[in-house]
């Protein structure tokens, strides 16, 4: 099973890419130069190509046909693909532009293939279809003007010079520079918006994540993962499944409270609900709410293991908090709280509803159901340090877990009296095999679990229990002496 912290990424990753996406969508166009545009500015500087052509009698007088042509066409062509059917066409830009190419290429068979003027009509399609289409609109091209070309010089024959006039090639040169220059300026601007908006991209992308992990400390990592990577709606709905219950809460903590300031109660009890968070996450459970000094947490939604897999970890959950409360004990009793606390819980399994309850603005996903108020009244019930569970769930964990049979109670809502069972540990820690050890008395305490120490610390551990040995005798025959 994936640990919470990484639900926790994974999810936050899912939704800093959605609202990266949702960013971009809503971010402003960034086109290159408009073809209608560019397609003015190609035509135009083939119109002065011809002029000066015609002009320096390099062409023919009817040539001068063809700048009416060249002059007319863009207009023609932007109204074909805006005004006409053919605007909803996906890949107009492509076809349009094959079709410049044909015209490009029918350009230079009718001057019989002059080497400047050629060249440059040539160089400016294929500048705009490497511009626009890439490499495969660019061969595309090539092909349909070559073609074009090879066509118009069968028929018209090429020139009787392939060298143009000074005045003529100079145009050429200038027009063709000045529409890859220009065309190159839109390209620049483009490619700086591109990178303005993905810089503004990534920041609102970093935004989202760090929002996200700011909201995921008001829900159970669970709740927050499903809702988070759209596999649960956020709305009112509820629904039956079986689940295990757990309640918590501190023995003599209201004793404490008038004993202690408020600044020092306050850090007590949120380092107790850290630990004990920490604990839960751990084994899977959903951490429902806080209320005082009590814990809420169930097993079983929104992911489930099965019905004896999600009790076992219940009370697994269980008999680790009341391990690790121990912990906590010595730390506080370092920082003067004298008071022993302990914790009292009692977890019940069965059918309950769980789902969003409260209104559309103002939901809490949570459970009700008179399972939930048995494991509250367990948790009342419960001796300090004690776990109580109700028989369902002992019927599930009784092969893994000792138990004790504890007899029966009254519960509201319960048409007969409830048998009760207390946890006692896990069986494979029962025994001379046992692996976890306690003791404690005023002065002294000790808190051994044997399988989570490495070999490392072993001899550290075993070096400090000889010297703590070797002073307590020491002490001793001093005081007999």
């Amino acid at each position: 099973m994936m640990s919470a912290p990484a639900d926790l990424r994974n999810a936050s990753n899912s939704l800093g890419k959605s609202l990266a996406s949702e960013a971009q969508n809503r971010s402003v166009a960034i086109p290159p130069m408009p073809d209608y545009s560019g397609r003015v500015l190609a035509y135009t500087a083939t119109a002065i190509i011809i002029v000066m052509g015609v002009w320096e009698e390099v062409f023919q007088t009817w040539h001068l046909w063809l700048v009416a042509g060249a002059l007319v066409w863009p207009h023609v062509a932007h109204l074909l693909s805006r005004r006409t059917f053919l605007k909803n066409s996906p890949r107009i830009r492509q076809k349009m532009l094959t079709v410049d190419c044909v015209i490009g290429g029918g350009f230079i068979g009718c001057i019989g293939l002059v080497a400047i003027p050629s060249a440059s009509a040539g160089l400016m399609m294929m500048f705009s279809a490497l511009i626009i289409g890439g490499i495969r609109q660019w061969l595309i091209g090539c092909v349909f003007m070559v073609v074009s070309a090879l066509a118009f010089l069968a028929v018209l024959g090429t020139a009787d010079s392939f060298q143009s006039p000074l005045l003529t090639s100079l145009s050429s040169i200038l027009a063709t520079g000045f529409y890859i220059c220009v065309t190159a300026f839109y390209s620049h601007q483009q490619a700086r918006a591109l990178m303005l908006a993905k810089t503004q991209i990534q920041n609102q992308r970093e935004q989202s994540i760090a929002l996200s992990h700011k909201l995921s400390k008001y829900l159970s990592p669970q709740v927050w993962q499903s809702i988070f990577t759209g596999e649960r709606d956020v709305r009112l709905e509820t629904q039956r499944k079986k689940l295990a219950v757990f309640f918590s809460d501190i023995k003599g903590f209201t004793e404490l409270s008038e004993e202690m300031e408020p600044e020092a109660l306050t850090e007590l009890l949120n380092h107790y609900f850290n630990g004990m968070s920490e604990v839960a996450l751990r084994y899977g459970g959903t951490i429902d709410k806080f209320v005082g000094d009590s814990i809420m947490i169930f097993f079983g939604d929104p992911t489930s293991r099965g019905q004896r897999e999600d009790a076992f970890a219940c009370v697994s959950m269980a008999i680790d908090m009341r391990k690790h409360m121990k912990i906590m004990r010595q730390k506080w009793r370092s920082q003067g709280i004298k008071s022993p606390l302990e914790i009292r819980m009692g977890i019940s399994t069965g059918y309950t509803t769980v789902g969003n309850f409260g209104a559309e603005n103002r939901m809490d996903y949570t459970i009700i159901g008179k399972e939930v108020n048995l494991a509250s009244r367990l948790e009342s019930l419960a001796e300090p340090g004690e776990i109580l569970v109700s028989y369902e769930t002992f019927s599930l964990i009784k092969d893994r877990i000792m138990c004790r049979d504890k007899g029966e109670i009254t519960v509201k809502g319960f048409g007969r009296p409830v048998p009760i069972y207390e946890v006692v540990d896990f069986r494979r820690d029962m025994g001379p095999n046992r692996s976890f050890m306690e003791h404690e008395h005023s002065g002294f305490a000790m808190y051994l679990d044997s399988e989570k120490i490495t070999g490392k610390e072993r001899q550290s551990i075993l070096n400090a229990l000889e010297d703590a040995a070797e002073r307590l005798r020491h002490e001793e025959d001093s005081a007999r002496e």
